[in-house]
């Protein structure tokens, strides 16, 4: 399409969660309970996971970096949100909106990642314990950390390149709470099929890829929990899972209800409410699930807070 009449655009409008004005202050407060919530409990299985001594474990070093990406991916998205419930005019700059796309992407891939990476440290925990220390030690978990943060920022960089490389033209409302691909692209002026099927292909193989080794592993720990002949044993084998078994079971089925829902059915404030659950009520839930469901971060709280009282 020719773009030569139109004026470039330098900022564009978020709509945000609702339009009605008489909901921006109430919705102001429920989002910043949540924020505030996702904050504490994430903040909280950071510094337990850092300086107790019973959670130097692969476990809880990958859990301690599970809670760095909710409060990073929550971070980049509440704060501007929060904002724009107060104030009349949704506007952000071209390049915030670029940087907070970006930002969420290197958190958003990196969460996929390291759920992968959790539930592949359960196995070995369960299926091989006796190789448990050799097969996760410090020397992997840092690797497989470090290439979880480095694929996801490489990720994010393709991807938002790709995105902000198209031509945005006079339209500049963007319908949602923050810079999404979807509606971004929706504004554009220019063919948008290059980046389309680059945020198509990277979404799809990042999902298959930790779809595959989350259902391959615990597909063998359940094998692995059945064989063991009591049951007490049985527990405590399903017990040290739990508590990643429901986080993935709630991001992957928000995921699969956003993209495996009809086409038909499929709209923009659909994806808004999925999107208000992956990046901000999820990170607060994450921390709630772990605590609530496990025993070693409920006792590393009471001893940290019974000495932070001496």
């Amino acid at each position: 399409m020719a773009h030569g009449n139109f004026t470039r655009v330098t900022e564009f409008i978020l709509t945000g969660v609702s339009e009605r004005p008489d909901l921006q202050i109430p919705l102001f407060f429920v989002f910043l309970v949540i924020y505030g919530l996702t904050v504490t409990g994430n903040l909280s299985i950071i510094t337990l996971t850092s300086v107790d001594s019973r959670l130097q474990t692969p476990m809880y070093f990958f859990l301690r970096h599970l809670a760095i990406v909710n409060l990073g991916n929550s971070t980049v998205i509440a704060p501007k949100m929060l904002i724009n419930f107060l104030v009349k005019k949704h506007t952000t700059s071209y390049y915030e909106c670029a940087i907070q796309l970006g930002g969420f992407l290197v958190f958003i891939v990196a969460e996929v990642l390291v759920l992968a990476v959790m539930a592949y440290d359960r196995y070995v925990a369960i299926c091989n314990p006796l190789l448990y220390m050799a097969v996760v030690s410090r020397r992997i978990c840092f690797l497989l950390v470090s290439l979880t943060y480095l694929y996801g920022f490489s990720t994010s960089i393709v991807t938002s390149f790709s995105v902000f490389s198209m031509a945005y033209c006079s339209l500049n409302v963007i319908n949602h709470f923050y810079c999404d691909i979807v509606p971004l692209l929706a504004l554009s002026c220019s063919d948008t099929s290059f980046p389309e099927t680059v945020v198509f292909i990277s979404a799809s193989t990042n999902l298959m890829f930790s779809i595959t080794v989350v259902v391959a592993s615990y597909f063998n720990i359940i094998l692995s929990i059945l064989r063991i002949r009591s049951s007490e044993g049985r527990k405590r084998a399903f017990s040290t899972c739990a508590s990643h078994m429901t986080a993935v079971s709630v991001f992957y089925g928000t995921l699969l209800f956003m993209y495996l829902q009809p086409r038909n059915n499929h709209s923009l404030e659909t994806d808004k409410m999925a999107s208000v659950f992956y990046t901000l009520v999820i990170p607060m839930l994450n921390p709630m699930i772990y605590s609530l469901r496990n025993k070693d971060v409920k006792a590393a709280l009471k001893r940290f807070l019974t000495n932070s009282c001496c």
